[in-house]
């Protein structure tokens, strides 16, 4: 039997998604408490890792389990055995051929800034801070020169070790809800920290700090150095990937509704 579950994680505590030998992380915290459910060993796959500190509102995984359970078990059953920090809030049965990760046909991301003069004392691990205020405007007009299909190698780390950096970004707004700046971004796939370097431009420009031909030079000239810094990454939530109808997974998109944080 194949199961599929949406998870939310606070990423504070954790050294990423991904089990690491020298620290706890999401994923481990995860199998750890469906083994207890299932009475045997679990594995997951995951829609999409996330790095240190990053959050996860609907993290999409599936395991395979000879244990027949209620739906409900793997989802508040579970939740009992999970720390504080992780919960999972959707379960579903999903077909053999269903995979998290690669038949998912896009991911979504949204980076979250607190745009005020004083920085937060309750949300500190929850938002990017910036005191200086930010032309919105400016970030979302600049922001659509780069939706389409073009090879974002400015905007990866050093690091990463994907095979290409061409990707077709269909989404990326920014958006104000009072003192909350909002950047969501949507692509059929994402280069190692890709969001958070896109985030660190439009903040430069909504500094003021350089305009819309700037950005497109950055992403023409396919050259790291040349972009902004790569935004902190607590401001950065995993919404959601999107599947093919068959699979009847859920649109978990209401869950990152801004609106909702109270400040």
């Amino acid at each position: 039997m194949r199961i599929a579950l949406a998870v939310e994680y606070n990423g504070t505590p954790f050294c990423g998604w991904q089990i690491q030998p020298h620290c706890h992380s999401v994923q481990a915290e995860l199998e750890q408490a469906l083994t207890r459910i299932a009475d045997e060993p679990i594995n997951v796959s995951c829609s999409g890792r996330t790095d240190t500190g990053v959050h996860g509102i609907a993290q999409v995984v599936h395991f395979d389990t000879s244990a027949i359970r209620p739906l409900r078990a793997w989802t508040f059953g579970t939740n009992t055995h999970l720390n504080e920090h992780v919960a999972v809030h959707w379960a579903g049965e999903v077909s053999g051929d269903f995979h998290a990760r690669f038949k998912a046909l896009n991911r979504s991301y949204q980076y979250r800034i607190l745009n005020r003069g004083t920085r937060s004392g309750l949300y500190s691990d929850k938002l990017s801070w910036v005191n200086q205020s930010l032309d919105v405007d400016a970030m979302h007009t600049a922001a659509q020169q780069l939706l389409g299909v073009h090879d974002f190698s400015a905007f990866r780390s050093a690091d990463c070790q994907a095979k290409h950096a061409v990707r077709d970004l269909q989404q990326l707004d920014v958006k104000r809800h009072g003192q909350l700046i909002s950047i969501d971004v949507r692509a059929n796939g994402f280069l190692h920290n890709m969001v958070r370097i896109l985030s660190g431009c439009l903040i430069k420009i909504g500094k003021h700090e350089a305009d819309a031909a700037w950005l497109l030079d950055v992403l023409e000239q396919r050259d790291r150095t040349r972009a902004g810094m790569t935004a902190p990454a607590q401001g950065l939530y995993f919404v959601q990937p999107a599947y093919p109808s068959e699979f009847s997974i859920p649109d978990f998109q209401q869950l990152a509704s801004i609106p909702g944080y109270s400040l």
